[in-house]
C-alpha cells in the first residue's frame, strides 16, 4: 500500500461519512424503515445501476493498484455517486462492511458456463442426463471460511481509516434460495419442463434433494457464526434495502449469535414462469416453502409476473414481506392481492432508461403505478440496468421524475 493510495481512501471515507451525517440520509432510513413495517411515509424510489456502474465510474476512473485498495475505492465511489449524483432514496451507515471470505464447493459436477465475445448469453452442458443413473453422483456442496485472511483484511482496513471509517465483518453469502436456477444447471431448462410431465417422480427427487441441500447450505452459515444483522443499508431481495424494527427477532441481544430467523431471505422462480400455478405449487413451491420457513422475513420474486401464482404463495408463506412486481406483472392483480400486507415492489422496465429514454413514456408508467399502488407499502425500483447509453443524466432524471410524481400524491 503506497501513501497516495491511503490518502486517496482516506478521502473517500471521509466523504462518505460526511454524507451519512446529513440530515436527509437519516430521513431516507426513516422512510424505508417505515415500508418494510408496513407502515408507509410515502413511496421510495430506488435505483440500482447494476451493470451500468462500468458506464458510471469507469475501471480507468479508479486510482489504486492493489486489487483489494482497488475494490474499496469503488465501493466508496458507488456509495458517493449514489449520494451526490443519483439522490434516490437509499441511505447510507457510516461503516466499511468486509465479508467473511467464504468458499463454495459444487454439487458433485463442475458446470461451465460458455459465453459470447461480449458477454451477455450463455450456454452450458447440463451434466445430469439421466437422472436415475447419475442422481448417486450429486452431493451437497462444501463449505469453508478462511477466518484468518478476513482478520487480516480488517486489520488493513483499520490502518488506513483508523477511527474515521469504523471497519465491521457484515455480508450477504448468497442471493437467492429458490433453487430453479441450480436444477436448471443440473439438468437444463427444457428438461426441467418436460420432466413435469415425463418424469415427475424423479423431478420431485430432484427437488427435494436440492431443498435439504439448501436448508444444510443456510444452517451451516448459522452453526458457524457467520450470520450478521440484515437490517440496515444491506441489500435484500431482488433489490431493495433492509431497514427495518423486527429484525433481528425480539429475545436476540447485541452479541448473541445471529441467526437465519433474525434476517431476510429471497426465494424466486425465474425460469419457470412458463409453468402453470398448480404445476409451480406441487413442483417448485413445495420446495422452497421449508427453506424460507428458516428465515425471519422473506422476500418472493424478482423478474417472473407473479400474479398467477400470488395467491399460492401468500397462502404458503406466513414470513412473506416484499413481493416483487415485475414488468410483465399485472399491477392491479398484485395489488389486489397484497394491499396493506406485504410491500409492492415495483419494477419498472430497465428498457425505459437502457434504450431510449422518452420523458413522456416515463412519466406515464410512473403515474400508473401510483394510481394502482399509491397508498400501499410502496417501493419503485429501477434496476437490471446493463447500460445507460454513456448516458448518466437519464438515471438523475428518472429519478426526479418519480419524485415529481409521488409529490402529485400528497395534493
Amino acid at each position: 500500500m503506497t501513501s497516495r493510495e491511503k490518502e486517496i481512501l482516506v478521502r473517500l471515507a471521509a466523504k462518505k461519512i460526511e454524507l451519512c451525517g446529513k440530515k436527509e440520509n437519516f430521513e431516507k432510513k426513516k422512510l424505508l424503515k417505515s415500508i418494510n413495517d408496513l407502515k408507509p411515509l410515502r413511496p421510495a424510489v430506488l435505483v440500482f445501476p447494476e451493470g451500468s456502474w462500468k458506464e458510471l465510474i469507469p475501471d480507468f476512473s479508479l486510482e489504486c493498484e492493489d486489487k483489494l485498495l482497488r475494490e474499496w475505492e469503488y465501493t466508496l465511489k458507488m456509495e458517493i455517486y449514489t449520494m451526490e449524483t443519483i439522490k434516490d432514496d437509499k441511505a447510507f451507515e457510516p461503516y466499511l462492511n468486509i465479508p467473511w471470505d467464504i468458499k463454495k464447493g459444487d454439487f458433485g459436477f463442475n458446470v461451465e458456463y460458455a459465453y459470447g465475445d461480449n458477454g451477455g448469453s450463455y450456454v452450458w452442458d447440463a451434466p445430469l442426463k439421466d437422472l436415475d443413473k447419475d442422481f448417486a453422483k450429486l452431493k451437497f456442496r462444501e463449505l469453508s471460511v478462511e477466518r484468518n485472511g478476513t482478520y487480516k483484511k480488517i486489520e488493513t482496513a483499520k490502518s488506513i481509516f483508523g477511527t474515521l471509517l469504523p471497519t465491521r465483518i457484515r455480508g450477504n453469502y448468497w442471493w437467492t434460495l429458490g433453487m430453479t436456477w441450480e436444477a436448471i444447471r443440473l439438468i437444463g431448462l427444457e428438461n426441467l419442463m418436460i420432466y413435469m410431465y415425463d418424469q415427475p417422480e424423479n423431478l420431485h427427487r430432484l427437488m427435494k434433494f436440492l431443498m435439504n441441500e439448501h436448508i444444510s447450505f443456510a444452517d451451516w452459515f448459522e452453526k458457524q457464526g457467520l450470520l450478521t444483522p440484515v437490517n440496515e443499508d444491506d441489500y435484500v431481495g431482488s433489490g431493495g434495502v433492509a431497514y427495518t424494527e423486527e429484525l433481528p427477532q425480539k429475545d436476540w441481544h447485541e452479541g448473541d449469535r445471529v441467526r437465519l430467523k433474525d434476517i431476510w431471505g429471497l426465494s424466486e422462480s425465474q425460469e419457470t414462469v412458463g409453468v402453470g400455478p398448480e404445476m409451480f405449487a406441487e413442483f417448485i413451491l413445495k420446495y422452497q416453502v421449508p427453506v424460507t420457513n428458516k428465515f425471519g422475513l422473506i422476500c418472493y420474486g424478482c423478474c417472473e409476473p407473479l400474479h398467477l401464482r400470488i395467491d399460492w404463495i401468500i397462502k404458503e408463506m406466513p414470513n412473506l414481506r416484499r413481493v416483487s412486481v415485475s414488468p410483465w406483472a399485472d399491477q392491479e392483480i398484485m395489488a389486489a392481492r397484497l394491499g396493506k400486507k406485504y410491500v409492492f415492489s415495483r419494477k419498472p422496465n430497465p428498457a425505459q432508461i437502457a434504450v431510449q429514454f422518452n420523458e413522456k413514456n416515463v412519466r406515464e408508467d410512473l403515474k400508473n403505478t401510483l394510481k394502482i399502488a399509491g397508498n400501499l407499502p410502496l417501493e419503485i425500483i429501477m434496476k437490471d440496468l446493463h447500460t445507460v447509453e454513456s448516458d448518466p443524466t437519464r438515471i438523475t432524471r428518472w429519478v426526479k421524475i418519480a419524485r415529481e410524481e409521488i409529490d402529485k400524491l400528497k395534493r
